[in-house]
């Protein structure tokens, strides 16, 4: 609550302010769509929200994401602010409010909108822990694709472990109503690379970007001024006992940095 109170506080400082440069984003409806561009593949975004409970949750329109059905949204709404993250998954797999206004999935398929296919459906769905739930909403999602007849859906995951199988579902059931699919995740393969990178799996996966191996090590350098505690350093998800050395540099997973294997794409990193 305290975040989103500053976030209203400067929103509206600036409200009235005149932007740099404005652009324009095209959100037919789906009859406007395929009059428009009848001979364009139709791409479909769908779009994973963790919504496990006990601080992994994500937000739709204020309404807890685990209460809701997969649904069809403006990728636009998404751009207003209609998602905004209340969870605390493991920091490398937050998607903050800020990333699901500035999803570059969505921003990049509107830039080859009209061009090379036509973008026309986001589908929101959610993550939950029953596998009666995890069905339910793959199921969904599936028929909702097939509904809006896509011929190829991209599909991105939030968090790891648990909704790999939710990821796995959606892109098996998408897969089996003939719509070519995409998923973008990142990977817990182990430090050497070599173990597992998903806890579920299935052959129609075989298109997968990766947002990289959450389980690299890295070094922080010092810092000449640290503004809060070092206490938790060696408990928080990617770090370990006595991982601070005598010279103040810390050994950690990149899994402490928020984002930086962010399955929307937010930076750069990959995997081969």
């Amino acid at each position: 609550m305290a975040g989103l109170k500053v976030a209203s506080y400067i929103g509206a400082l600036g409200k009235d302010v005149t932007p740099d440069e404005v652009t324009e984003y095209e959100t037919l409806t789906l009859k406007e769509g395929m009059a428009k561009y009848p001979d364009l593949p139709r791409v479909g975004y769908v779009q994973m929200l963790q919504s496990q409970g006990l601080l992994h949750d994500t937000y739709v329109y204020g309404v807890d994401a685990k209460k809701t059905l997969s649904t069809v949204i403006y990728p636009t709404e998404v751009m207003d602010g209609a998602i905004i993250s209340g969870n605390c998954v493991s920091a490398c797999d937050k998607n903050t409010t800020y990333v699901h206004e500035n999803n570059p999935i969505v921003y990049d398929l509107f830039k080859r909108h009209g061009i090379d296919y036509n973008f026309c459906a986001m589908v929101i769905t959610n993550e939950n822990v029953y596998l009666a739930d995890k069905e339910r909403s793959s199921n969904w999602a599936a028929k909702l694709c097939e509904f809006l007849s896509l011929d190829a859906v991209i599909i991105s995951e939030e968090g790891f472990g648990n909704p790999d199988t939710d990821l796995v579902m959606n892109c098996k059931k998408i897969s089996a109503k003939g719509i070519k699919t995409v998923i973008v995740t990142d990977e817990y393969a182990g430090r050497d690379g070599s173990s597992q990178s998903l806890a579920d799996a299935h052959s129609s996966c075989d298109a997968v970007v990766t947002a990289g191996n959450a389980n690299q090590v890295i070094t922080l350098r010092k810092m000449d001024k640290v503004i809060g505690t070092e206490e938790y350093v060696g408990i928080i998800a990617g770090g370990w006992a006595d991982n601070k050395k005598a010279d103040g540099t810390i050994d950690v997973e990149i899994q402490v940095i928020t984002g930086a294997t962010s399955e929307v794409g937010f930076f750069n990193l990959s995997a081969r």
